[in-house]
């Protein structure tokens, strides 16, 4: 159903829209009703009041989906702590309606009052937060000792059913679960790939999808941030989907690749599933996308199609990527240089002092002689390539 209007403090629709919604309830013997526009916890209630179902929004769908997939203690505690911080904005509310009588979706608050249930979410959320830190810390020393290793690490990114694990898969020799559900990663897997005698560091990671809401981006951060420490992201999209929607979901990665400060790190975009593409729906869209994407290359990760090629371009990628390091005097151009770094470049490094900042960065050798130039004429610094 659809309706566009101003929302309605009740119940989000018009009170119409609500009577239509209990009969088709009714008629369908539905069990649940979803709506795609949040819902306050009031609007939940007396929407399950008139249709005698639980009503949820997106966000609860993307989290019992979550729950549904996830297999890692982590993953597990990641969407627990997404729940709550949810539940911490809507306490008073929700203990304040499940005193007026049980509702589908309403249940399980027993006598609390607002303050302890508050009190009880907070205690919770801090908990889960601190053995995050514990699993962040151990990754944190497991890439440490991967760099002190000398290993180059590359991250697999793209929406969820773009085929991420299935690559994993054909360049690891691996068997991580692959199927037709949406999220089937939620933790990271990393393995060891060899191309051409040199040793990669391959790590899948939890797919993207439109509108993530910003408390699942932040309670996934410490998996998503393996992305941010690669030196490579291969970028997967759909090439089976319609031109619009590919489109539509190649934006939303790269929106969410950006929010998470992997922006400035080399990316090679992969046109997968062209097995079920018509070659000539094919070209259309390899030419569509040749403004929009970097160093694009059609696959197939199933049939393993291409993946000679996609593995020359990695090669040819990590072979020009250089790390440059300088330093700058502080000035009025120092900040909006440094804002242009984050986006063009993968800053491994930026320490302030009082009158100067000291970086460390790494790019292509096109993007690294542009910086070297600026660095030297505009602020006269000195550049160095370590």
């Amino acid at each position: 159903m659809e309706q566009v209007r101003e929302p309605d403090s009740r119940y989000q629709i018009g009170v119409g829209k609500v009577e239509e919604l209990a009969k088709l309830v009714e008629e369908r013997k539905a069990e649940k009703v979803i709506f795609d526009n949040s819902l306050r916890p009031i609007q939940s209630y007396n929407l399950a009041k008139v249709t005698g179902v639980e009503n949820i929004d997106r966000f609860q769908l993307i989290l019992e989906i979550f729950t549904k997939r996830a297999t890692t203690a982590e993953a597990q505690m990641q969407i627990q702590l997404a729940k709550l911080q949810r539940d911490l904005a809507q306490a008073k509310e929700k203990v304040r309606l499940t005193k007026k009588g049980e509702q589908p979706g309403f249940m399980g608050l027993g006598a609390y009052e607002a303050d302890v249930y508050y009190e009880s979410v907070k205690k919770e959320v801090h908990t889960i937060r601190r053995k995050l830190r514990k699993i962040r810390g151990k990754r944190v020393l497991h890439r440490e000792r991967r760099a002190e290793l000398g290993f180059t690490s590359i991250s697999l990114a793209g929406y969820t059913k773009a085929g991420k694990s299935s690559l994993f898969n054909a360049l690891t020799q691996e068997n991580v679960p692959v199927d037709a559900q949406l999220f089937t990663t939620l933790s990271t897997t990393t393995r060891l790939i060899t191309i051409n005698k040199k040793k990669f560091l391959l790590t899948d990671t939890v797919g993207f999808i439109d509108r993530l809401p910003l408390t699942l981006i932040e309670a996934f951060h410490s998996t998503l941030e393996e992305t941010i420490y690669s030196d490579l992201i291969l970028l997967l999209v759909d090439a089976s989907e319609p031109l619009s929607k590919m489109t539509e979901k190649l934006t939303t990665c790269l929106e969410t690749i950006e929010h998470i400060g992997a922006a400035g790190i080399p990316t090679i975009t992969l046109l997968n599933k062209i097995d079920l593409t018509p070659q000539k729906e094919l070209e259309e869209k390899i030419e569509a996308f040749k403004e929009k994407a970097t160093a694009l290359i059609p696959i197939s990760a199933l049939y393993k199609t291409n993946l000679d090629q996609l593995r020359n371009e990695i090669l040819k990628t990590l072979k020009n990527y250089v790390q440059i390091s300088f330093s700058i005097s502080m000035s009025k151009e120092t900040r909006p240089f440094m804002a242009w770094l984050y986006r063009n470049t993968d800053v491994k490094k930026a320490e302030y002092s009082e009158n100067c900042v000291h970086v460390i960065f790494e790019a292509d050798s096109a993007t690294a002689d542009k910086v070297r130039s600026r660095v030297e004429k505009e602020f006269k610094g000195k550049v160095e390539r370590l």
